[in-house]
Formats: structure tokens, sequence, C-alpha cells
């Protein structure tokens, strides 16, 4: 269920009254989270209200990092909760996961690279037991990097981690979040320019970006038209609209079709 979750939206694990609003919102997925959105002094409290059981969708819990002094006993809610699957930040090596299955056999983990540390290792963690997706902190990774916020600067990494998460066989990754929530539009152009990058979700801070994203990453109804032609015509190389059309195109094409009649459903 994890693998095809495409716009999980983050609720802060101090705010349970809001926890059944959310998962009315349209997102694919909810992230309770323990870390940034919760301060120190409120992590035991935060901890104690977790539970995946107050919805049908996926309920993913954000724990805090390896090595931080709320690891432990964040890894020990995992237990018996109801949650799909766990995101683990600031991952960095295989051994990050490890401790995670050590304790949770079972249960997926989403492996949020968001250090220039966790880039370098991104396909071990890819190709690490359990993990069933990356996911990128942008914001996190642009702090660690001193770089901007911005599209150009980090492309390389948003490309490095869909290539590491084909060639570990798992699903593409979760696009990081649009810290503008006053406009959606933001969130679905970052969504359609994540798309195009390969990746095929990306998490949302607020529910007005939810509807703007999901819209993204469906195909328009310009490529469902191409992709029909294209299928439509004739075997081997022929030419459609006046391009060349062969099989890795028509691996689009079927690609693009099985998307739309899976956002449909």
């Amino acid at each position: 269920m994890v693998n095809t979750t495409q716009v999980p939206l983050f609720v802060p694990a101090m705010r349970p009254e809001r926890f059944t609003k959310a998962a009315s919102s349209g997102g694919d997925a909810i992230i309770l989270d323990l870390e940034d959105s919760v301060a120190p002094a409120d992590k035991d409290a935060a901890r104690a209200n977790v539970d995946g059981s107050f919805t049908d969708l996926p309920v993913i819990l954000r724990i805090n990092a390896v090595g931080t002094p709320w690891f432990v006993d964040d890894v020990r809610a995992l237990k018996d909760r109801g949650f799909s699957a766990v995101m683990l930040p600031k991952s960095e090596n295989p051994d990050d996961i490890k401790q995670i299955t050590e304790q949770v056999p079972d249960l997926p983990i989403i492996a949020l690279v968001e250090t220039a540390k966790g880039l370098g290792r991104a396909r071990d963690i890819a190709a690490a037991p359990a993990v069933t997706r990356l996911a990128f902190g942008s914001v996190d990774f642009s702090a660690d990097l001193g770089c901007e916020h911005k599209r150009d600067a980090l492309l390389l990494a948003r490309s490095e981690l869909v290539l590491a998460s084909r060639i570990a066989g798992i699903s593409a990754p979760l696009d990081g979040v649009t810290v503008e929530v006053a406009d959606p539009s933001v969130s679905g152009r970052d969504a359609e320019h994540a798309r195009a990058l390969g990746m095929t979700g990306k998490m949302c801070i607020h529910p007005s970006q939810i509807s703007k994203v999901k819209h993204a990453f469906m195909p328009s109804d310009v490529e469902v038209q191409w992709a029909q032609r294209v299928l439509k015509a004739a075997e081997g190389a022929v030419m459609i609209d006046g391009e060349m059309v062969d099989e890795p195109v028509r691996i689009r094409a079927r690609a693009i079709l099985a998307a739309k009649f899976t956002d449909a459903e």
C-alpha cells in the first residue's frame, strides 16, 4: 500500500484534534510527525498521541533521527499501533535502517534523504531491506549544503534519488514539501517538475496543496490522447505526429495510460 501512495499529508503529532480532519482532506496517506513539528519538550507527549487506527488510509509515522534522545522510544512506539510504514529522517547509511528493522522487522521504511551524506549513500539506502521508498527532505538538504531551495540547485539530488530507486527496484521517490502555502499553485508547479524528473509523489504540509499536487501527477488529456495514438499504431518503427515511435516510446505510452486508469480508480 505504501508503494502506491502519491500525496501524503504531514500532521504534527502534538495536534491529535487534526488527525481525523487530515484523513478527509483528499491525500493518499497521513504522516504523523514526531520530528520537526514537535518541540523537544513535547516529544514524549506527542509520542503518546500517535496511533494508526483513526483512518483506513495508510498512516506513516515520522520518527526522530538515529542518534537523537528520542529515537529509541520512537521505535518502540511503532509496535502494534497500526502504522503502515515508518519514515526515518536524516537517513545516511544502511546501518540507520538496520536499527529499525531489528525492532520492527516487518514494517516498511521510507528513508528520508536530506543531507549530503545521505545523498552520497542513496543507492545503498535504497537497497537496504525493508526500504520501500526514498523521500527527499529538500529543505533540510538545502540547509546542509548551503544552497538555495530552488529547482536548479536541487536537480542533481532529485535525479540521483530517482536513479537510486530504479536501480534498487523500489517505487520512485516522494518529493519534498513546498513551503509556500498561501498559493497552492506553487506546490502544483513543483509537483509537475518532480514528475518530469521521474518522481511519483510529493509530500504536503497543508490540505490546500493536495488537489494541485495530485492533479500534477495525473497524466493530462493531451498525454493520454498521444499514448492512445501510439499504441494504436502499427508495430515496429513508425512516424506519429512527426516523431519516430518505437518500443521505448510505447513503454512510456503504456505507463501514461496505466497511471491515468490507476488515478481514476
